[in-house]
């Protein structure tokens, strides 16, 4: 049986700083692997290599800040990645966010390409570099990270889900294309998952109560969750497993998006939350 074990290998992780970047990276550590975390704050990144080898995993960790929506800084923080033992065999794509929410009719277009460009681009430049190298290496894997709010509409959520799904599409035509060069690329969807950026969602006792509504395994999300995850389609025990989108949600694809007029209606209005537009 092929055990759950990263030694030796070298995994870049975006977004690496906090919340499920950097719980995704401890777990590489933890599992023997060399976690490499790029991320746009430097304060951020460092601060995160230190609390991940303070734990003491038999990995190592390392730091790179770079904007992954700037291609030429992408090709660095890959070559430094690879520069480290001499091969990438892994990456967890992790960044990502967004600007917009709110009405359709009322989005911010420029917000709205911020979003696409971080999420769509900014994805689309670590992998293309980043499979160079696992392509003249022999093979690896690649993890993009998307989000439930893909498949499952969240309204008001603007570019969020729009970007998060062609995140899953590019996943799975990489996989098609980079199979024949033992290159594994698969996306997990996580559903709501605690994290900083998500505590006003958890202290919400509406959005909370909605959450559960929804959720057939009865709890958040934790980071550790989509860690674990990672970790596996990292390893060789997922070594015949590619082009998937893997729900880590607790359920919710089975039933519906969450219900977030509790908090978006006092700013925009019941008649703006349907697109009424004031003249």
């Amino acid at each position: 049986m092929v055990q759950l074990s990263l030694t030796g290998q070298t995994v870049l992780v975006t977004g690496g700083g906090s919340g499920i970047g950097k719980g995704v990276a401890s777990a590489v550590v933890a599992a023997g692997g060399n976690a490499m975390l790029v991320g746009r704050n430097a304060d951020k990144l460092s601060a995160a290599a230190e609390e991940i080898t303070a734990q003491g995993g038999p990995g190592s960790v390392l730091y790179e800040p770079a904007d992954v929506t700037n291609e030429d800084e992408v090709a660095r923080v890959v070559e430094a990645a690879t520069a480290w033992s001499g091969r990438l065999q892994g990456v967890v794509h992790c960044a990502g966010g967004s600007e917009t929410i709110g009405p359709i009719t009322q989005i911010d277009s420029d917000a709205w390409r911020r979003t696409v460009d971080l999420n769509i681009n900014g994805t689309m430049y670590v992998l293309k570099h980043a499979a160079r190298e696992m392509v003249r290496g022999g093979g690896g894997s690649f993890i993009g990270i998307s989000s439930i709010a893909a498949s499952n509409t969240h309204r008001w959520f603007g570019a969020y889900g729009v970007s998060k799904a062609g995140i899953d599409h590019l996943m799975q035509l990489a996989a098609d294309e980079l199979g024949a060069s033992w290159v594994r690329v698969n996306c997990i969807r996580p559903g709501l998952i605690r994290t900083e950026l998500v505590a006003p969602v958890l202290d919400s006792a509406e959005l909370s109560a909605d959450y559960a509504t929804i959720t057939p395994l009865p709890r958040p999300g934790e980071v550790e969750d989509i860690a674990n995850c990672a970790v596996f389609l990292l390893s060789d025990a997922a070594s015949y497993i590619t082009g998937q989108v893997i729900n880590v949600d607790g359920g919710v694809l089975v039933r519906r998006g969450p219900d977030y007029s509790a908090m978006l209606e006092p700013l925009f209005g019941a008649e703006g939350l349907r697109g009424v537009v004031a003249q």
